[in-house]
This record gives structure tokens, sequence and C-alpha cells, in this order.
């Protein structure tokens, strides 16, 4: 009866230090987006078992994917330095405005 409360105690103590203990170190987004293998296996990894992965990987998973596919690195096309040129309608499709009388010339 005495060993009881010595064994609850052990296995308290065992249950607080596996609480306590250090969480595996994640794979950064930096490196998830520079290395596009790892992050396609983390990718599927995630997909198959979210919990056994976590939720911190998971999550830094999902963003490295957010910034390879819209690119946050900067716009690769580069709209050209000269303005666009007026709008003009075609003429063809505008109705022909009446042209004016001719004026005679005053006579003196």
């Amino acid at each position: 009866m005495r060993q009881l409360p010595i064994m609850f105690l052990a296995a308290f103590a065992a249950v607080l230090v596996a609480a306590c203990s250090k969480p595996a170190p994640i794979e950064s987004v930096e490196s998830l987006v520079a290395n596009p293998e790892r992050l396609k296996e983390l990718r599927a990894q995630c997909k198959a078992d979210h919990a056994k992965v976590g939720d911190a990987q998971c999550n830094a998973v999902a963003e490295a994917t957010r910034q390879r596919f819209f690119n946050t690195d900067g716009p690769k096309y580069t709209p050209p330095a000269s303005p666009p040129t007026a709008f003009s309608p075609p003429a063809a499709s505008a109705p022909a405005a009446p042209s004016p009388a001719p004026q005679s010339a005053p006579k003196d």
C-alpha cells in the first residue's frame, strides 16, 4: 500500500518531464522556399498525418507554398517606361460629321 503513492508520484514525474521536453525544431519558411523537393515531401507528410508533423511545421509548409506560388521576390514583368499613347477611336466606326457649307468671300 505504501508503494502506491510512490508509483503514482513517479508516473506523474515522468509525464511532467515528457510534457516539458523541447519540441522538435521546425524547418523555416525560407529554407523550404529554397528547397522545393523538401517542401513537396513535407506537404505530403502534412496531408497524410497533420497531427504527427505538427501545426507549426505544417503552417510553415503552407506559408512556403504560398510564397512560392505568389513569388513574393518581386515582379518578373516590368512595364515600359514610356506612357501609353492617347486613345483615338477608329475612323471607320465613327459616323461622318457633316461638313460646313463653303462660305463665299466677301465682296467689296
